[in-house]
């Protein structure tokens, strides 16, 4: 798109092909996720029951298409191989001054801080680089379809609510290689496990409005309190709150939490949250249970 001299507008489609989702995998209908009971219920019995340590499994070996074909056997030779050839073509098309050395240790640096809040001095200090340098890294992987930005949810009512963005990986597989998790027990029962659960669960929601070709409009909230909710999804004049947890028996008082946008001048509509669960359930026709392998 830099090198083309005419700027196409009106004739030209961008489609964003991100790394495949599970419901590609399996061959479910590539549909945006939604909390409308109506469809969740439909879709309920055509998607197969995957537990926590299948869960994982998915996780850990990621969602690139030469893995999940099986055209590549070795995972770590796998990723290995695309990060060198990531910095070496992709990043040096971007940037010809870029340290391959100071690079791959930001790659790393984002990735241990996944399903975060962006720290760019945290990051620098990571890659002994400096902020700016920083900032221009974090650009090039969002160019780049490596990650991409959860921004907070405000309005002019909200005014509590901080203004720093959180990052997601597309490929958890890929943060689980640059991370060093050696398998997928380790990854469940290791200290990144919820922050992997988390990065997979809104990964999964990104593209399932992508593969719709729909612009996906969803937030986090967080306010100076620390009050937060993982994501909100908005849409036809609603703000559906969103909890992601690791449970397979989630508590009700988990969704206390989506009063605080009660002020918000959009309708609070159906909220869910997203966890382990081995069905489909609610709580009440407000809030329900979505299984995170229904995404």
């Amino acid at each position: 798109m830099q090198g083309d001299q005419e700027s196409l507008a009106g004739r030209v489609a961008l489609l964003h092909m991100s790394p495949m989702s599970q419901r590609e995998i399996i061959g479910a209908p590539c549909v945006p996720f939604t909390t409308d009971m109506e469809r969740l219920l439909a879709e309920r019995n055509e998607i197969q029951l995957v537990t926590t340590p299948e869960l994982f499994k998915r996780l850990w070996q990621g969602s690139m298409p030469g893995l999940v074909s099986g055209q590549y056997a070795d995972r770590n030779i796998f990723y290995s191989s695309y990060i060198s050839t990531f910095v070496e073509r992709d990043v040096r098309e971007l940037s010809n001054t870029v340290d391959a050395l100071k690079f791959n240790r930001f790659v790393t640096a984002v990735a241990a801080r996944c399903s975060q809040l962006l720290n760019y001095k945290a990051l620098a200090d990571d890659a002994d680089i400096d902020i700016q340098t920083s900032k221009a890294w974090i650009n090039i992987l969002e160019t780049l379809g490596i990650i991409f930005l959860l921004h907070p949810y405000s309005n002019n009512v909200l005014k509590r609510t901080i203004k720093t963005p959180k990052v997601y990986f597309y490929d958890t597989g890929l943060v689980c290689y640059l991370t060093r998790w050696s398998s997928p027990e380790v990854a469940e029962s290791g200290a990144m496990s919820g922050a992997l659960l988390e990065n997979f669960a809104v990964s999964e929601i990104m593209k399932s409005y992508q593969n719709a070709g729909l612009e996906p409009y969803f937030y986090f909230y967080r306010d100076r309190d620390a009050k937060e909710i993982d994501v909100i999804l908005e849409g036809d004049g609603k703000l559906c709150p969103l909890e992601i947890k690791k449970t397979a028996t989630p508590d009700k008082r988990l969704t206390r939490i989506f009063g605080v946008i009660d002020k918000s001048p959009l309708h609070v509509g159906t909220g869910a949250v997203l966890c382990m669960a081995k069905q489909f359930s609610a709580f009440d026709k407000d809030d329900l249970i979505v299984p995170i392998w229904m995404i």
